[in-house]
């Protein structure tokens, strides 16, 4: 057979085996590699009060979630009554409001509530592109340092929260309660 017709056919079978296998694959389950790093860094305005900067400091300093949504996101409105749950149940949460407009962000929350300790306004997605960012809604678990300990592409659920999420905040809370008592201890 002729080279010339040969390359072509094996390029393009295996570009089309690329797609396959691609298509296949659920983004909800593509790994962070973020995951086991310390939050990266930013610096962005807070929603609420375009004067107060807001950092990865912020979010740092106790086993936390970060939640990453817009107000034209409909998935986002969906899980909206779960965070509001955590919030109430005592469950730090961060956000990043995310390529949205203020007003109708600053709207969405005084009408449905607001589960939210800190909002840092990303209405270019700068911060989000850094922390990995597909798509809204995705939610991560900070460890009490700031080390992103997981990722969740797509809306949250109860059950999602029951087998991943809340088991993962309770083992990071125990691991933080122990190492401040090693401290204590060592003083």
């Amino acid at each position: 057979m002729n080279l010339r017709l040969l390359l072509p056919l094996i390029a393009a079978t295996a570009l089309l085996g690329l797609l396959f296998v691609g298509l296949g694959m659920n983004s909800r389950d593509l790994p962070s590699p973020l995951v086991g790093k310390p939050a990266p860094a930013f610096s962005l305005e807070a929603l609420e009060d375009a004067q107060r900067i807001v950092t990865e400091q912020d979010f740092i300093g106790e086993v936390s979630l970060v939640n990453v949504w817009a107000t034209w996101c409909s998935t986002c409105r969906s899980e909206k009554p779960l965070l509001m749950e955590l919030a109430r149940g005592g469950i730090p949460i961060h956000a990043f409001n995310y390529r949205d407009e203020r007003d109708a962000a600053l709207r969405y929350l005084d009408v449905s509530g607001n589960p939210y300790q800190t909002v840092a306004f990303d209405p270019r997605g700068d911060a989000g592109i850094d922390w990995g960012v597909y798509a809204t809604p995705e939610t991560y678990v900070l460890d009490a340092d700031g080390v992103i300990r997981y990722k969740r592409i797509g809306p949250l659920s109860r059950q999602l929260l029951l087998d991943e999420v809340l088991p993962l905040v309770e083992k990071l809370r125990d691991e933080q309660q122990r190492n401040e008592a090693r401290r204590v201890a060592q003083s």
